[in-house]
């Protein structure tokens, strides 16, 4: 074979592998999606590991986030919180995370914004090849307030919890105590009391629970840096898992 047609056909191989792997890098990582509906599209994201292959089931998170990030760009919701220790984790993370975005500042069991997620966590369901047993919830300050009020919506729904820095109606602990729970809290915290969270903790253990609680002395409404960038949590996450 002449040496200028082989290199050109080895020129085409390298090619096409570089276009391969691009495809599948762009499969993984965090991917830009849409959920279609009646009143409008919504812009969310979804965090697909880079060993991700659809031949094995992978835990999903659903996290949501705070007021601060708000709105309809489809970005600002993970970059803070969950997404920000994802980003700056070593090495693989082991989860499918949904991140939807919240439109009218609240994620409320029965509210729109919360009716959405669920909705496009259940897309992503299946969409992936996802563990139908091992579905987490969590969010900061908005979204820890509505991390509570969706756990005591589906209580059957999640196989653990990790509201941060949010509230509940300590009414509702006797629906949650089931639920494995870690709980996370600044005591300087001045845009959430963190008597809302010692309140909950302390229902759920007078229900019959439980439940972890990190409150973090001297720290103010940011402790979801903290709370995210504890690895443990990861690993506790995937102890649990539903009947």
């Amino acid at each position: 074979m002449p040496r200028s047609r082989f290199a050109v056909l080895l020129c085409t191989a390298l090619l096409l592998v570089g276009v391969a792997d691009l495809r599948a890098q762009e499969k993984t990582g965090f991917l830009d999606k849409v959920y279609r509906e009646g009143d409008g599209d919504a812009r969310y994201i979804v965090f697909v590991p880079k060993t991700y292959t659809g031949e094995k089931e992978y835990p999903v998170i659903l996290f949501l986030h705070g007021a601060g990030e708000t709105g309809t760009d489809g970005k600002r919701q993970a970059a803070v919180g969950l997404g920000k220790a994802i980003r700056n984790k070593k090495g693989d993370f082991p989860f499918i995370v949904v991140f939807p975005q919240s439109q009218k500042r609240t994620w409320r069991a029965g509210s729109g914004d919360a009716k959405r997620a669920l909705a496009i966590l259940e897309v992503v369901q299946k969409s992936y090849k996802t563990d139908k047993k091992r579905v987490y919830l969590t969010g900061l300050s908005m979204g820890g307030f509505g991390t509570w009020s969706l756990a005591a919506a589906y209580p059957d729904r999640w196989a653990a919890i990790a509201p941060v820095c949010g509230g509940g109606d300590p009414k509702s602990a006797g629906k949650i105590k089931d639920i494995p729970t870690w709980n996370f809290h600044g005591d300087a915290d001045k845009a959430v009391n963190v008597k809302l969270s010692r309140a909950m903790i302390a229902a759920i253990k007078k229900a019959g629970g439980n439940p972890r609680y990190d409150e973090y002395p001297g720290v103010g409404h940011n402790s979801w840096d903290r709370a995210y960038g504890n690895a443990e949590l990861y690993t506790w996450f995937l102890k649990h898992s539903t009947k």
